[in-house]
């Protein structure tokens, strides 16, 4: 089993007040996350706001990242696109920095049948050897991955795992009944973390993390361990922590939050924006709640 670890946090990308990347917030941002439970860092994922990242951006961040971190957590870096000669571009680019995985979405707005999606897949996985994992997130693609669609591609060596963020636990459960004990099955949703555990997924690929990453971490723990009452009991603590953080778009709720714990990552470029005056204000009141904010 390729060792990624059980929580991957899906980071943010930090930019400065002309909207231009800013590496020594991530720098910051990445020593909170290792300090706070986080095993490894997606960057350039969905909450990175990969589509508004030029390619040269994702570079610079994948090359800052290994260099100052490799040495103390996974770096994963997002490099599918709904392009796949262009996604084979940037993964081989991705596998040259040094790289632990690469995230490879399910390619958006083509919406592709499934044998195009896994020719997709088998052309980009065949082109590098480092790591693979899916990201099935429908909601975002209007394409969903097919469960049998994601077995037959557990079949190809680099391919280790998905991020199943279709919601349908019943999908997640179908792929891991007839994939390999050493295939990773993460949640690509927070609140889906302890269901997909509970039918044997490894770990979650997470938004939260960035402000409770440690109440995450020990929730996954205590499950492993078999307290699944105990895991169940911070599970239910933190739902409504969980659905707050989609308030408005992703990543727009957490970014503020950020930056309101003193932790500076600037704002979502367009055509994101900030969030709506009644929006923030309860958004708020559930951060203090949670002690985020005091």
């Amino acid at each position: 089993m390729h060792e990624l670890g059980e929580l991957i946090t899906a980071m943010v990308t930090p930019f400065n007040e002309g909207s231009q990347l800013d590496l020594e917030s991530a720098h910051k941002i990445m020593d909170h996350l290792i300090g706070h439970g986080s095993d490894g860092i997606l960057l350039s994922g969905t909450t990175g706001e990969s589509p508004t990242l030029t390619y040269k951006e994702k570079l610079s961040l994948f090359s800052y990242a290994v260099k100052k971190f490799k040495n103390k957590t996974k770096i994963i870096a997002g490099t599918g696109t709904n392009d796949t000669s262009a996604s084979i571009e940037m993964s081989k680019e991705a596998e040259r920095i040094g790289v632990d995985a690469l995230l490879l979405v399910v390619p958006y707005y083509n919406k592709p049948p499934q044998q195009g999606l896994y020719k997709h897949f088998e052309a980009i996985a065949s082109s590098v050897k480092t790591p693979i994992i899916l990201y099935n997130v429908p909601s975002r693609t209007s394409c969903n991955l097919d469960a049998q669609t994601c077995v037959r591609l557990s079949e190809i060596e680099n391919i280790v795992g998905v991020k199943e963020a279709s919601g349908d636990i019943s999908q997640a459960s179908s792929i891991a009944r007839d994939t390999g004990d050493d295939f990773l099955i993460y949640s690509g949703n927070d609140c889906d973390t302890l269901p997909i555990l509970s039918i044997g997924g490894y770990g979650v690929i997470s938004v939260a993390s960035h402000i409770i990453g440690n109440d995450i971490k020990k929730m996954i723990n205590v499950f492993k361990q078999g307290d699944t009452v105990e895991a169940s009991k911070i599970h239910n603590h933190l739902m409504e922590l969980f659905e707050a953080i989609f308030i408005s778009t992703n990543p727009i709720p957490l970014k503020k939050a950020l930056n309101l714990m003193g932790l500076k990552v600037g704002d979502v470029r367009l055509p994101l924006m900030d969030m709506e005056e009644e929006k923030l204000e309860k958004f708020k009141k559930i951060l203090t709640r949670y002690n985020i904010l005091k």
